[in-house]
């Protein structure tokens, strides 16, 4: 993402980006860096380096990015073909392994919710200390619960799309 901006915006921007960024940071290293980007600046105001290499270096940042974009597409599609072969599988468990993640994530949740009731209805001395120390799981509890309610629509949808499509069709070829 960050590189398609800087293709578009190309290298004197980057420059004082990363110049302002060095500012910021202080120290030996940092500055003698920052000058560095500074001359550089400088020599690109006062066309020591010529437009022609500028537009190369700007062409070398757009074909980066679109290498970067062709490896996010082969990324993508691979996951989808490994999605397409779990559901196509002789296996049942390689096929059901999402739902079997959702059941055992429902699971641990409902168990942790209700040993948390438990807790605060029992009026445990402590019960402030595990609260908050639940708190801290929010994000791990985030993703896994996002996994189930994904699975769980889509599950729904396609269960819905079979029984509407081949339902009628299996009665009628059973009563013929």
């Amino acid at each position: 993402m960050l590189l398609k901006i800087l293709s578009k915006v190309g290298l004197p921007f980057l420059i004082k980006l990363v110049s302002t960024g060095l500012e910021a940071i202080g120290g030996d290293t940092a500055q003698k860096a920052n000058a560095a980007l500074g001359e550089v600046s400088l020599d690109i105001e006062k066309q020591k380096i010529s437009s022609e290499k500028i537009t190369e270096v700007n062409r070398h940042m757009e074909k980066m990015q679109e290498l970067e974009n062709e490896l996010d597409n082969n990324t993508l599609n691979q996951i989808h073909q490994t999605i397409r072969q779990e559901m196509n599988a002789e296996d049942k468990f390689v096929r059901f392994w999402r739902p079997a993640f959702g059941y055992s994530v429902a699971l641990a949740w409902l168990l942790t919710i209700g040993t948390l009731c438990y807790v605060v209805l029992a009026d445990y001395p402590n019960a402030e200390g595990i609260i908050n120390a639940l708190v801290e799981t929010t994000s791990l509890w985030s993703i896994a619960l996002g996994v189930l309610g994904i699975q769980v629509v889509k599950s729904a949808q396609e269960n819905k799309k079979r029984t509407n499509d081949g339902g009628i069709s299996k009665v009628i070829n059973k009563i013929s």
